[in-house]
This record gives C-alpha cells, structure tokens and sequence, in this order.
C-alpha cells in the first residue's frame, strides 16, 4: 500500500454522490477489492473487477464495471484505492454534501494496470438486458448446483472458467457469460432496455444507461 496527498472530488449533485455510494456498495458485495478513480475535467470513471482468474493460467476472462459520474468542479485523480476505503469515506460525508476525500492509501489490483482502450471501438449490435439477466442467472444457478460444500481450488477454477468463460448464445462479438454476470451484479441491467455490444482487439463492452462492462478475453496458452 502507498500514501499519496488527499484531494478531494466535488460531485455534481446530491443524487450523483448516492448513486456512487450504491455502484462501490455493489461492488464490494461481489469482490472486495479495489477501485480505480481517474477524475479529469468534471467527470470521473470509476473502474472495478467483477470477475478476474485467481491462478495462473486460468481460463477466466477479466470482467471489469465502468461508471461515469458529473463533477461539480474540476479535478484530476489517479488512484486505485479498496472499496472498504471509499465506503468508509462515503459514509462520512453528511447529508447533502458533495465534496469526496479520496482515500490516502493506494493499493495494488493486477487488473487497474491493463485498462481498456477509450478509442477505437467497433459497434457489434445490441442485446436485450432481459437475456443478460437470464445469463447471469442461469450462470449463478449452474455454479451453485455444480460445486460442492468444500470444492477444492482446481474443481473451483474448472468450474468458474466452464461457465463464465463461453460465450453467450444470441450475442454478437463473441462476448463471454462472465460479462453478463458483471452487468447483473452491478445492477446495470435495465428492464425492457438494450445493452449494445463493441469490440476492440482482446476487449468487448456492453453498455447500458447504467455503466458499462468490459471484457478483456482469457489468454490461450
């Protein structure tokens, strides 16, 4: 971990500080990692890791979740802090304030080096968030249903990599179920909507008015 001087995020409004509060609590609900904050301008990204190989080797493709917020003054911010961090600060701002401490202790998440591109994506078409939601589903139950109580880690990895690793049925580009999983998980999915699909080299993306979830393909070695 690093310490690194305190600036501070003035967000746009009220509902814009809530709705960041929700993105890290649902974050944090399904992997206790870290953040990446990168605030230029008046906006800032928010990158987080849904679903990420935990052994060398692993098939499992890098799941990340994206959110774009208003800022109400600007700021540049470059850091990757824990969701334990920003909730703990989150927690702290009064009621109808705005102004974010960002945290002072960095930490290190393998996946916040390898970001994906912010250029050069190619559409690929759109998809219902209703199959989405049926995908991360159906991959949750499968899970669920396959491993036992005590599943030892190569069992786990076999398992993670056979069902989130496929590519979904009906989705252009090649994108893998692991990215409806992130889209589900992170509440992204709107109902009766459309996600569309881009992809960009080893990278897909599915965006809804939600956020966005980008995929970067597993290796093939």
């Amino acid at each position: 971990m690093t310490r690194m001087s305190s600036p501070s995020l003035r967000f746009a409004d009220a509902p814009t500080v809530a709705d960041f509060r929700t993105f890290t609590a649902r974050a944090r609900a399904n992997d206790d990692g870290g953040m990446r904050l990168l605030a230029a301008g008046r906006v800032l990204a928010a990158y987080v890791c849904t679903l990420r190989p935990t052994v060398l080797g692993e098939p499992v493709p890098t799941v990340l979740g994206l959110r774009t917020m208003a800022l109400g003054a600007e700021a540049e911010v470059d850091a990757t802090v824990s969701l334990g961090s920003v909730l703990d600060r989150l927690a702290r701002i009064p009621d109808g304030d705005v102004v974010f401490p960002v945290p002072t202790v960095t930490v290190t998440e393998n996946w916040a080096g390898v970001l994906p591109p912010r250029s050069g994506w190619t559409p690929a078409g759109a998809v219902p968030c209703s199959v989405l939601d049926q995908a991360a589903k159906d991959g949750i139950g499968e899970v669920a249903r396959t491993l036992p109580d005590r599943a030892g880690a190569p069992l786990v990895s076999s398992v993670r990599a056979a069902v989130w690793g496929r590519p979904l049925d009906g989705v252009p580009g090649s994108v893998p179920a692991g990215a409806a999983f992130g889209a589900f998980s992170l509440g992204f999915l709107e109902p009766g909507a459309e996600a569309t699909v881009h992809v960009n080299g080893r990278w897909s993306r599915l965006s809804t008015g939600r956020g966005h979830v980008l995929v970067r393909a597993a290796a093939i070695l």
